[in-house]
């Protein structure tokens, strides 16, 4: 059974990623420089392929792809640790790979190093609000069919709302950093967007225990 989770996860991750970073080296392409045209883009691929993946491999693995999500379950003992560490490997080895498969697919370098800045206050609070809402969506949704397009639909919000453009996943804030393209970030950017997300797990649990846990069946 765990085989088949495990498998699962690696292909969620996988194309999530490469719909992340593929579409926006499309979007960056066709926008010819402008950047709302570009973002637009790059959201409603994003939104379609993580509501069509959660929907696809929910019923195997939950549809995790982010250890922001398998941790907050392991913290409150709906999953086992040991199991959702694995989860969080398997997560950021192919969330690395989705990125390599999209420089393959536009015949990039498949290896490069991102140069894009992000970082500061209202980056960091960003990732920290959109990871919470992330969380608590997962956690608190009152029904399972529900739960593929309220993800997606707080993802493609968050995109347009926060100042980071919504990352909220460790292991594709990782893989974001091998890629010099529309959705890279600097690899030394990347320890504030991971430790943002990991407050916003901790302030999403939080929230979940008061508010939901007493009559959620998540």
């Amino acid at each position: 059974m765990m085989r088949r989770q495990l498998i699962a996860e690696a292909l969620g991750s996988l194309l999530l990623t490469a719909t992340v970073v593929g579409s926006g080296i499309m979007a960056e392409q066709l926008a010819q420089g402008n950047g709302a045209v570009a973002l637009l883009a790059n959201t409603l691929a994003t939104v379609a392929a993580l509501s069509t993946l959660i929907a696809l491999f929910a019923p195997i693995s939950g549809a995790h792809f982010n250890p922001a999500v398998s941790l907050s379950l392991a913290f409150l003992g709906k999953r086992a640790w040991k199991d959702m560490l694995v989860y969080t490997l398997t997560q950021i080895v192919c969330c690395c790979a989705g990125c390599l498969l999209a420089h393959a697919m536009f015949e990039l370098p498949l290896l490069q190093t991102a140069t894009h800045v992000r970082s500061g206050t209202g980056q960091w609070l960003s990732e920290l609000v959109a990871t919470t809402g992330l969380v608590l969506i997962v956690l608190g949704h009152r029904r399972t069919e529900s739960a593929h397009w309220m993800v997606a639909s707080w993802i493609g919000a968050a995109y347009w709302f926060t100042a980071s453009t919504s990352f909220a996943n460790p292991a594709i804030t990782i893989a974001r950093a091998l890629t010099n393209t529309f959705s890279g970030i600097r690899m030394q950017d990347t320890p504030g967007f991971i430790l943002a997300q990991c407050t916003g797990v901790l302030i999403a649990l939080f929230i979940y225990k008061k508010q939901f846990s007493a009559s959620s069946s998540h």
